[in-house]
Protein backbone atom coordinates (compact mmCIF):
# COMPACT_ATOMS: atom_id res chain seq x y z
CA UNK A 1 0.00 0.00 0.00
CA UNK A 2 1.36 3.48 -0.83
CA UNK A 3 2.88 5.32 2.09
CA UNK A 4 0.77 8.47 1.77
CA UNK A 5 -2.37 6.41 2.46
CA UNK A 6 -0.95 5.06 5.70
CA UNK A 7 -2.20 1.85 7.23
CA UNK A 8 -5.88 2.71 6.79
CA UNK A 9 -7.45 0.34 4.22
CA UNK A 10 -10.34 2.76 3.66
CA UNK A 11 -8.14 5.79 2.94
CA UNK A 12 -8.38 5.44 -0.85
CA UNK A 13 -12.16 5.02 -0.61
CA UNK A 14 -12.45 8.24 1.42
CA UNK A 15 -10.14 10.03 -1.02
CA UNK A 16 -12.24 9.04 -4.04
CA UNK A 17 -15.46 9.78 -2.17
CA UNK A 18 -14.17 13.29 -1.39
CA UNK A 19 -13.35 13.88 -5.07
CA UNK A 20 -16.84 12.73 -6.08
CA UNK A 21 -18.43 15.07 -3.55
CA UNK A 22 -16.41 18.03 -4.87
CA UNK A 23 -17.24 17.10 -8.46
CA UNK A 24 -20.98 17.03 -7.68
CA UNK A 25 -20.72 20.41 -5.93
CA UNK A 26 -18.87 21.84 -8.93
CA UNK A 27 -21.52 20.45 -11.28
CA UNK A 28 -24.22 22.17 -9.20
CA UNK A 29 -22.31 25.46 -9.40
CA UNK A 30 -22.12 25.24 -13.21
CA UNK A 31 -25.86 24.47 -13.25
CA UNK A 32 -26.49 27.47 -11.01
CA UNK A 33 -24.50 29.69 -13.40
CA UNK A 34 -26.54 28.36 -16.30
CA UNK A 35 -29.77 29.16 -14.47
CA UNK A 36 -28.51 32.58 -13.34
CA UNK A 37 -27.97 33.53 -16.99
CA UNK A 38 -31.75 33.69 -17.41
CA UNK A 39 -32.26 36.13 -14.54
CA UNK A 40 -33.32 39.58 -15.82
CA UNK A 41 -31.32 41.51 -13.18
CA UNK A 42 -27.98 39.85 -13.93
CA UNK A 43 -25.41 42.54 -14.86
CA UNK A 44 -24.27 42.46 -18.48
CA UNK A 45 -20.59 41.85 -17.67
CA UNK A 46 -21.48 38.89 -15.45
CA UNK A 47 -23.88 37.60 -18.12
CA UNK A 48 -21.19 37.80 -20.81
CA UNK A 49 -18.51 36.04 -18.77
CA UNK A 50 -20.98 33.47 -17.38
CA UNK A 51 -22.14 32.70 -20.93
CA UNK A 52 -18.56 31.99 -22.01
CA UNK A 53 -17.75 29.86 -18.96
CA UNK A 54 -21.00 27.87 -19.10
CA UNK A 55 -20.71 27.36 -22.87
CA UNK A 56 -17.17 26.05 -22.44
CA UNK A 57 -18.08 23.87 -19.46
CA UNK A 58 -21.10 22.32 -21.21
CA UNK A 59 -19.44 21.96 -24.58
CA UNK A 60 -18.29 18.48 -25.53
CA UNK A 61 -15.43 20.12 -27.47
CA UNK A 62 -12.38 21.39 -25.56
CA UNK A 63 -10.06 24.20 -26.57
CA UNK A 64 -7.18 21.82 -25.94
CA UNK A 65 -8.20 18.24 -26.86
CA UNK A 66 -7.96 15.73 -24.01
CA UNK A 67 -5.63 13.44 -25.96
CA UNK A 68 -2.85 16.06 -25.70
CA UNK A 69 -0.74 14.92 -22.72
CA UNK A 70 -1.14 17.01 -19.57
CA UNK A 71 -2.37 20.15 -21.36
CA UNK A 72 -5.49 18.35 -22.57
CA UNK A 73 -6.84 18.00 -19.05
CA UNK A 74 -5.34 21.23 -17.75
CA UNK A 75 -8.20 23.31 -19.17
CA UNK A 76 -10.76 21.09 -17.43
CA UNK A 77 -8.90 21.15 -14.13
CA UNK A 78 -7.82 24.80 -14.06
CA UNK A 79 -9.53 27.09 -16.59
CA UNK A 80 -13.13 26.07 -15.95
CA UNK A 81 -12.91 26.21 -12.12
CA UNK A 82 -11.15 29.59 -12.30
CA UNK A 83 -13.81 30.91 -14.67
CA UNK A 84 -16.60 29.61 -12.44
CA UNK A 85 -14.99 31.16 -9.34
CA UNK A 86 -14.65 34.54 -11.09
CA UNK A 87 -18.24 34.55 -12.35
CA UNK A 88 -19.59 33.54 -8.93
CA UNK A 89 -17.98 36.68 -7.49
CA UNK A 90 -19.66 38.86 -10.14
CA UNK A 91 -23.21 37.59 -9.61
CA UNK A 92 -25.28 39.32 -6.91
CA UNK A 93 -25.96 37.09 -3.90
CA UNK A 94 -29.77 37.00 -4.21
CA UNK A 95 -29.59 35.92 -7.87
CA UNK A 96 -27.01 33.28 -7.02
CA UNK A 97 -29.09 31.97 -4.10
CA UNK A 98 -32.16 31.57 -6.33
CA UNK A 99 -30.11 29.84 -9.03
CA UNK A 100 -28.52 27.46 -6.52
CA UNK A 101 -31.93 26.49 -5.15
CA UNK A 102 -33.13 25.68 -8.68
CA UNK A 103 -29.89 23.84 -9.48
CA UNK A 104 -30.43 21.51 -6.50
CA UNK A 105 -33.58 20.24 -8.22
CA UNK A 106 -31.93 19.59 -11.60
CA UNK A 107 -31.08 16.01 -12.54
CA UNK A 108 -28.48 16.78 -15.20
CA UNK A 109 -26.72 19.60 -16.98
CA UNK A 110 -28.00 20.61 -20.39
CA UNK A 111 -25.82 19.93 -23.42
CA UNK A 112 -25.32 22.76 -25.88
CA UNK A 113 -24.61 22.05 -29.53
CA UNK A 114 -24.28 25.78 -30.19
CA UNK A 115 -21.60 26.01 -27.49
CA UNK A 116 -19.80 23.05 -29.05
CA UNK A 117 -19.92 24.74 -32.47
CA UNK A 118 -18.54 28.01 -31.06
CA UNK A 119 -15.72 26.25 -29.19
CA UNK A 120 -14.90 24.18 -32.28
CA UNK A 121 -14.84 27.31 -34.46
CA UNK A 122 -12.55 29.09 -31.98
CA UNK A 123 -10.26 26.05 -31.90
CA UNK A 124 -10.06 25.98 -35.69
CA UNK A 125 -9.34 29.71 -35.89
CA UNK A 126 -6.62 29.36 -33.25
CA UNK A 127 -5.09 26.34 -35.03
CA UNK A 128 -5.17 28.21 -38.35
CA UNK A 129 -3.53 31.25 -36.81
CA UNK A 130 -0.81 29.15 -35.18
CA UNK A 131 -0.20 27.34 -38.48
CA UNK A 132 0.03 30.67 -40.32
CA UNK A 133 2.47 32.09 -37.75
CA UNK A 134 4.50 28.87 -37.86
CA UNK A 135 4.74 28.94 -41.65
CA UNK A 136 5.75 32.60 -41.68
CA UNK A 137 8.42 31.88 -39.10
CA UNK A 138 9.78 28.89 -41.04
CA UNK A 139 9.75 30.67 -44.41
Amino acid sequence: MPRFLGEDPWAIHRLISGWKTRARAFKREVSALYLALHHPRLPWHARLLASLVVAYALSPVDLIPDFVPILGHLDDLVLIPLGVALVLRLIPEEILREAREKAEKLDSLPQSRLAAAVILALSLVLAGYLAWVGLRYLL
